[in-house]
């Protein structure tokens, strides 16, 4: 008898869960054919459950042959709504219209004999009788024979087409694919023992026991893409569950009070259910949302990050392609100032050097942005060799000390007595070094500049500074200082071409070299100091 129990409990929990499950999905989102063709799967599944559950408990013929009329109509349309749900699942139920149409041709011909049954005893069961634990159970007739062969041609079809699917999908549609091919296993071995009593086989169909998993892998497969939907699902089978427990307890209550207060529970239950399932589904929605932005964000940062490739590939372009007319510009204005084509007037003379000034500063810009690209692209080369630092600074400033004392600054140097040698691209170095300079020659209408050399040889670093008495920098403006096309509010005042990328290049290129750059100022007119540290060798 406890076997007997189980069997009945099962049947009864795979009634349950079907029908459920089957509403719940469908009630997510009806227009999905999906969801629809997997609803009616549960509905015959859950006739089959209960049309089976209530012939085992029938207590006479007349009963007994009711309830198998109704099971019989769920294990008849079954296979049919099975097969309709892997075709659309497959997205091949367009495709393969003329197989559905026979699969529903075939349910409706044995559906016809079922109901025959009525009018002809012995067209769908010869009879009904005892076998195994059962007080009723049917013994095969024809009906019941084309019903075998109905599920033996359309059962191993449609697996067929899964397993194939299964072979050529890739990513989350193969694990799908597969939950629904277990289902498949699971639900149609199970519930087919039901038959071999019918067939006079007398064994006990135990399988059926697992009949109640197989839609709940199922909708499981269904919701395996909407993560946060199985929140909702997992919410609302509770929610149900409670209600439909509390209403047999109302029905089977023996007095009327344990009913009214039944009743009374059961209408709170629902209210608080219903309020219930709306926050999830609420939190749910939002999740989503956040997610599918999420999604979109991603998107949009690829996408930027590929018009950001594109923007360095056209700067380096444009720039390269600009830097040869330019620099034929800047060397006829240089030897036309120097004589080389004769005595040049002395009205033209301010005016050619104004050509030879512009085109060196607009020279300086289209280095500073090739640097940039080749640095965003990864293709700054750099030539490391071991060279003496100090050599270098007093090179860069000679270099330097023209422009800055024909602007009447003083440039005052202070460096080690003796070589400190660095290894980095002496190139690199200069061009930072020089930038530095240039920079304090700028931004300083009146003073001076000060450039030094500090040597710690017990940490195996010496620093740079150049120090001015300029306009200096508002504390706001030195974290910034450094980014990209970054320049101080009134740095146009005192340089009309500056683009606020050398400071960017200069740093990019001491962290290559395992150093680092840095300023200090008090603030607004009172100067500013630069700073490069950078490791030394023996």
């Amino acid at each position: 008898m406890t076997l007997l129990y189980f069997f009945k409990i099962s049947l009864l929990l795979g009634s349950v869960l079907s029908f459920l499950v089957g509403l719940v999905i469908l009630l997510r989102n009806n227009k999905e054919n999906v969801d629809l063709s997997f609803f009616f799967l549960s509905i015959s599944s859950a006739v089959w459950s209960v049309g089976f559950l209530s012939l085992l408990n029938s207590t006479s013929y007349n009963t007994a042959y009711m309830w198998r009329l109704i099971m019989d109509f769920g294990s008849i349309l079954l296979p049919a709504f099975w097969v309709h749900f892997v075709l659309v699942n497959l997205g091949q139920n367009r495709v393969r219209t003329k197989a559905l149409f026979f699969v529903y041709l075939a349910a409706g011909l044995i559906v016809l004999l079922n109901v025959l049954e009525i009018f002809y005893p012995g067209v769908f069961v010869t009879s009904l009788e005892p076998k195994l634990l059962f007080n009723y159970y049917p013994t095969a007739g024809l009906g019941y024979y084309l019903l075998i062969l109905f599920y033996a041609i359309s059962i191993p079809y449609s697996l067929l087409l899964l397993f194939k699917q299964i072979q050529t999908s890739q990513g989350f549609k193969v694990l799908q694919l597969k939950f629904i091919f277990i289902a498949a296993l699971v639900g149609f071995i199970g519930g087919g023992m039901a038959f071999l009593p019918t067939f006079n086989v007398l064994i006990m169909p135990v399988g059926v026991i697992f009949f109640s998993l197989y839609p709940v892998i199922l909708a499981y497969a269904i919701l395996k893409h909407h993560l946060f939907d199985i929140k909702v699902v997992a919410t609302e089978l509770l929610t149900f569950a409670i209600w439909i427990f509390i209403l047999v307890q109302t029905i089977l209550s023996e007095t009327l009070q344990a009913r009214l207060t039944n009743g009374v529970l059961l209408i709170l239950v629902v209210f608080f259910g219903i309020l219930l399932i709306r926050s999830v589904i609420s939190e749910v929605s939002q999740r989503e949302k956040i997610e599918k932005l999420a999604g979109e964000l991603e998107k949009a940062n690829e996408r930027l990050k590929e018009l950001d490739q594109l923007k360095s590939e056209f700067v380096s372009l444009a720039t390269h392609q600009i830097r040869g007319p330019l620099t034929a510009i800047k060397g006829y204005a240089s030897m036309m100032i120097e004589g080389d084509y004769g005595e040049v007037p002395e009205n033209l003379r301010e005016t050619i050097d104004t050509i030879y000034q512009s085109s060196k500063s607009l020279a300086v810009i289209v280095d500073d942005f090739l640097n940039v690209s080749r640095i965003e692209q990864g293709r700054m080369k750099y030539d490391f060799t071991t060279f003496d630092l100090c050599a270098l600074v007093n090179e860069v400033v000679n270099e330097a000390k023209p422009n800055i004392e024909k602007k009447g600054l003083a440039i005052s140097v202070g460096v080690c007595p003796e070589p400190i040698n660095i290894k980095g691209d002496r190139g690199k170095i200069k061009q930072v070094i020089g930038n530095i300079l240039d920079n304090a020659t700028k931004y300083t209408p009146k003073g001076s500049i000060n450039v030094s050399l500090l040597s710690d040889k017990a940490a195996g670093k010496v620093t740079l500074a150049v120090k001015d008495t300029g306009v200096g920098i508002r504390p706001e403006t030195i974290p910034h200082l450094f980014q990209k096309f970054s320049r101080a509010e009134d740095a146009s005042k005192f340089n009309l071409f500056g683009t606020g990328l050398g400071l960017y290049v200069a740093k990019e290129m001491i962290k290559a070299h395992g150093g680092r750059i840095w300023v200090e100022s008090f603030g607004e007119g009172k100067g500013s100091t630069f700073f490069v540290e950078l490791r030394t060798v023996l």
